[in-house]
């Protein structure tokens, strides 16, 4: 028995009716989405930790997912995995004609352009067949994380001329943005309109980052990562001093916090 096999063998038996585990057997399609959506996140933490063991271990509870869905949706009789992995090698098939047939795509730029034309084509036979007018902005999920959706609409637009032609105006545009945040809190700070402010300033701030060739999630991970691993030096070094952050000044805490930095700075160069 193949690995594949067995795996898909071990899932039907935890979600056997009469002997299969209590848990699995009560889980549906919404319970475990948001199992789901945490194992893609650990996949992307152990590819940003360059973690090789821990890459293995996520990419088996991500597969474990997907075998829990086609497991599901087997019981449902709607489809089953093998249905699945069939689905996925037809497509890349089509959507590969230079390896797979004839095409010659002799560059990156080229196979973008081309892989865009097939999803483009996919996306308007869909809408046809839903006798809707089809649109650029099909197909873009709203579970998405709100940084990556955004990036994939400005792109999307992007390609029929929507678009800054250089990264001043986007510059400019963030500016505006937190001119009009300024106003609001100036005005009050009603929340609605706060809420609808910021939300122009941080889509502002994504195109900013496509502009330049940056993924903006990638970017927020990072700043993440750097200001959870400084705090807990700033909590370190308040230890040191015998003291509690809850007592000490914003000034106190701001020595800390840049003495925290310099020593991440020390470190990356050394």
């Amino acid at each position: 028995m193949s690995e594949m096999s067995e795996l898909l063998e071990v899932m039907a038996r935890l979600r056997d009716p009469e002997a299969g585990c209590p848990w699995d057997k009560q889980q549906t399609f919404k319970s475990i989405l948001p199992y789901t959506l945490e194992e893609v996140y650990e996949v992307a933490e152990a590819v940003d930790q360059n973690d090789m063991a821990s890459l293995r271990e996520e990419l088996g509870d991500l597969l474990f997912q997907i075998v829990f869905y086609a497991q599901m949706a087997k019981e449902a009789g709607a489809f089953e995995f093998s249905d699945v992995a069939a689905e996925i090698s037809d497509k890349l098939v089509q959507r590969h004609p230079h390896v797979f047939g004839d095409a010659e795509i002799d560059s990156v730029d080229a196979q973008n352009q081309a892989w865009e034309k097939h999803k483009a084509s996919e996306r308007q036979a869909k809408a046809v067949g839903q006798n809707r007018l089809p649109s650029v902005m099909d197909n873009i999920p709203l579970a998405l994380p709100g940084l990556l959706r955004s990036i994939k609409l400005q792109r999307r637009a992007a390609r029929l001329g929507f678009d800054w032609p250089s990264v001043e105006p986007v510059l400019e545009k963030i500016e505006e943005e937190l001119a009009e945040v300024r106003e609001v809190l100036t005005e009050g700070g009603d929340i609605d309109r706060l809420t609808h402010e910021v939300g122009d300033l941080l889509f502002a701030c994504t195109n900013l980052a496509r502009h330049v060739n940056i993924d903006p999630e990638v970017a927020m991970r990072g700043i993440n990562h750097r200001f959870e691993s400084r705090f807990r030096r700033v909590e370190e070094l308040a230890a040191q001093q015998n003291q509690s952050l809850p007592e000490m000044s914003l000034d106190e805490m701001d020595k800390l916090w840049d003495q925290a930095k310099a020593e991440e700075a020390k470190s990356r160069e050394s």
